[in-house]
C-alpha cells in the first residue's frame, strides 16, 4: 500500500488520524511530521505514498509542497476552506470536520491506484512459442530470398516495423509472409 505521511498543525490530530486509520484496518507504515521539509526527506526514500496534511504547513504552504513532492506520492489536503481551488491529479481536497469513512475510503481509492501500477510494472516477460519463432524465421526467410537480404538485415527489418507500428514481432511477420 505504501507509505501515509501525516502532517498536521497539532502532533495529537495526527496522532489521532494514525489511530483511525489502524482502527480501520488499514495496517500501513505511518509517519508522523512536523514540516514539509521533513516529509519530502522521508517521501524521497520511498517508492510511493500518500501525503496527509493541512493547508499550511510548519515551513511550507500545501502547494509548494506538492511541485517538491516525488511523482509517485498523492495529497489529502484536509482543510475548512470550501473556495474552488484548482488541485491537481494528484492532489485531493477534503473538507473539515472529516467524516472518517471518507478518508478511510480516499485512501483506499488511492492505494488500489497503486497496485494496479504496481502490477502493470511487474507484468513478466512472455516468451515466443515455437510455432511463433517458425513464423519469423519463415519472414527473414522470405525477406533474404526477394530482397538480398543478410539474416541479419532480415531480423533487423522486421524488429524495426514492429517497434515503427506498435505491432508484436510475430504479427510483423505474418503480414510479411501475407504480402
Amino acid at each position: 500500500m505504501g507509505t501515509i505521511l501525516i502532517a498536521m498543525p497539532r502532533t495529537d490530530d495526527s496522532l489521532r488520524l494514525d489511530s483511525l486509520m489502524k482502527k480501520n484496518g488499514l495496517m500501513v507504515e505511518t509517519a508522523i511530521c512536523n514540516s514539509g521539509s521533513e516529509i519530502l526527506r522521508i517521501a524521497h526514500d520511498r517508492d510511493f505514498g500518500i501525503v496527509i496534511c493541512t493547508k499550511n504547513l510548519k515551513d511550507m504552504a500545501y502547494s509548494e509542497l506538492a511541485d517538491y513532492l516525488p511523482s509517485s506520492f498523492y495529497m489529502i489536503v484536509l482543510t475548512k476552506d470550501a473556495s474552488a481551488e484548482t488541485f491537481s491529479d494528484r492532489m485531493i481536497k477534503l473538507l473539515l470536520p472529516l467524516r472518517s469513512s471518507e478518508l478511510i475510503s480516499t485512501i483506499e481509492m488511492i492505494s488500489a491506484g497503486f497496485s494496479r501500477r504496481k502490477k502493470k510494472k511487474e507484468k513478466p516477460y512472455k516468451a515466443k512459442t515455437k510455432e511463433e519463432n517458425h513464423i519469423i524465421e519463415r519472414a527473414k526467410q522470405l525477406l533474404m530470398e526477394r530482397n538480398g537480404m543478410t539474416e541479419q538485415e532480415a531480423f533487423r527489418y522486421i524488429q524495426k516495423t514492429s517497434m515503427d507500428t506498435g505491432r508484436k514481432s510475430v504479427e510483423t511477420a505474418e503480414m510479411i509472409l501475407l504480402l
